[in-house]
């Protein structure tokens, strides 16, 4: 028996968490090479939060055994990290200002998937190795 077939994971929100990481990156880069000063703010705030909540969709996707709470947690944290960096993206690179009303969301779903994912730890089973 393969350790692939024992270990489960989440593999939509592993694949979408993996995409939002290249994207943090490709921004971050973004504004360290071709921004200018104004923008390059915006865009590496927004890529740094997204690159993090990235990560925690990653690892939610692939806790092996996570309860359903967790991976709602995941996909939370991602996609506010994905609205978050689009928002001030746009902001910066657009110039629409409305998108600032649009921000607010991305982190209020960042926050909360981190919240979620603490509740899940904390509801999950104790093991003891």
């Amino acid at each position: 028996m393969g350790y692939a077939r024992v270990m489960s994971w989440n593999r939509s929100l592993a694949g979408f968490a993996a995409l939002n990481g290249a994207m943090a990156v490709a921004v971050g880069a973004f504004a360290a090479h071709g921004a200018g000063p104004q923008v390059k703010t915006l865009l590496t705030t927004g890529a740094s939060y997204q690159l993090a909540h990235a990560l925690l969709g990653l690892a939610c996707a692939l806790w092996s055994a996570a309860p359903r709470l967790a991976q709602i947690g995941g996909w939370m944290a991602a996609v506010g990290g994905l609205v978050f960096c689009l928002a001030l993206s746009l902001i910066g690179l657009a110039s629409l200002p409305a998108m600032g009303a649009v921000a607010p969301v991305g982190g209020v779903l960042m926050i909360a998937g981190w919240l979620v994912v603490a509740l899940a730890v904390f509801r999950s089973p104790s093991v003891n190795a």
